[in-house]
């Protein structure tokens, strides 16, 4: 496919004081230590949206900013168009960020020490959020088998049953495990919630990646029922490489848990959004259609050779599936034998890698590694070489 942006060509993001490069040594790191955990991108954004930007802060002026009618029909065609999810304006809250989102959805629909059910290895900031926000995390653990995560519905309704939880965080899709929910399993995470009075905030800001025959499924396009008791939390963040600019758009149908969700964003003391990620978002849904998908497909790319490589060349003590959804690849490093600390510090220290380790999402992730995909291959190449020539030095 011919394409018009550039995805290849390395872009230094050293001294711009992004959290991916320049606080390695202050987070125990070699200074020259190849980077690849948090879930943005390594590339530049799309030239639309630095049109628009550059256009927004040409007028030089960055007071108080809100939304009007056609930052909402940029966000609503979206969101029509690619999961058929028809959002009326009046659904939706604006807060800087899904993890934002997911504090507030906590402090409105729960009390502290009540319980909350999360499928782990899970995104961290699900558990950490619950925890400082004086509530009880209740972890169902997701299976891991040869084809990747499974849920086990048996242990998630009687986790929710034993717990009397009221409230479900759902990664969907899952990170860091890649999945792509299916609609019948949402579906019967659905009823099991429904049967016991919980609602659900579904976290679907990596709707825009999967791969192959798998297709996003928004959890509020399941049934009436299911829209009734969801809270959807979508972001233009990681699929144009935005999350520095703090937008996202949350859709709530119920009118009580949106009542309830707004009196609990108000009570941080947030108010209007972010200018230039108003204005980023709009032009990202409204014209950056283009280099979503050419970006994709660099990314898709990216991982099958990725996956190639770590299955026929790397030691076979490294062991990757290519994700359904995510650009982020959970790496079986359980066949090494080390325990994790001592894992970590040698992918840390010899290596000079630093990766996210499995055990930051749950105790289920202890033995994996998860690694960001989102970068010139030149690069991803290089500490996929430094993972296998690291492992195959022990013994």
């Amino acid at each position: 496919m011919a394409t018009t942006y550039d995805f290849d060509t390395p872009v230094d993001r050293y001294g711009t004081d992004c959290i991916k490069f320049d606080f390695a040594v202050e987070r125990k790191h070699p200074i020259d230590t190849l980077s690849y955990w948090v879930a943005d991108m390594d590339f530049r954004t799309a030239p639309e949206i630095l049109d628009a930007l550059r256009a927004r802060i040409d007028h030089g002026i960055f007071g108080y900013t809100n939304i009007k009618p056609h930052y909402f029909e940029a966000v609503r065609l979206w969101m029509l168009r690619h999961y058929d999810y028809a959002v009326e304006r009046r659904w939706l809250v604006e807060t800087p960020g899904v993890v934002f989102a997911l504090g507030t959805a906590i402090h409105a629909f729960t009390q502290p020490g009540e319980a909350i059910v999360v499928q782990t290895p899970v995104y961290y900031p699900f558990s950490s959020t619950i925890r400082a926000s004086g509530r009880k995390v209740v972890p169902s653990p997701l299976v891991w088998e040869s084809d990747g995560w499974h849920c086990d519905f048996d242990d998630f309704e009687k986790k929710i049953a034993d717990s009397g939880a009221r409230l479900f965080l759902l990664c969907n899709p899952h990170n860091p495990g890649g999945k792509s929910w299916k609609r019948e399993e949402l579906l019967r995470l659905g009823e099991i919630c429904l049967r016991h009075g919980v609602t659900v905030v579904s976290d679907e800001i990596h709707a825009d990646f999967t791969w192959g025959a798998n297709r996003h499924t928004c959890f509020a396009t399941l049934s009436d029922a299911l829209a009734d008791i969801a809270v959807v939390c979508t972001s233009p963040s990681k699929s144009f490489n935005l999350a520095g600019l703090q937008v996202s758009n949350i859709f709530i149908r119920n009118e009580k848990l949106r009542a309830a969700f707004r009196a609990a964003r108000d009570a941080t003391g947030y108010d209007e959004p972010h200018a230039l990620g108003l204005v980023a978002c709009e032009a990202a849904y409204a014209k950056g259609e283009r280099w979503l998908r050419e970006a994709k497909s660099y990314i898709n790319e990216n991982l099958n050779r990725a996956v190639a490589f770590l299955s026929r060349k790397a030691d076979p003590r490294i062991r990757a599936l290519k994700p359904e959804a995510t650009y982020l690849l959970w790496i079986d490093l359980r066949a090494v034998g080390l325990p994790d600390a001592e894992l970590n510090a040698l992918l840390s220290e010899k290596a000079k890698l630093w990766l996210d380790a499995g055990t930051m999402f749950g105790e289920e992730g202890a033995g994996f590694v998860r690694m960001n995909a989102a970068c010139p291959w030149s690069y991803l190449e290089q500490g996929l070489r430094r993972l296998d020539e690291t492992i195959r030095g022990v013994q």
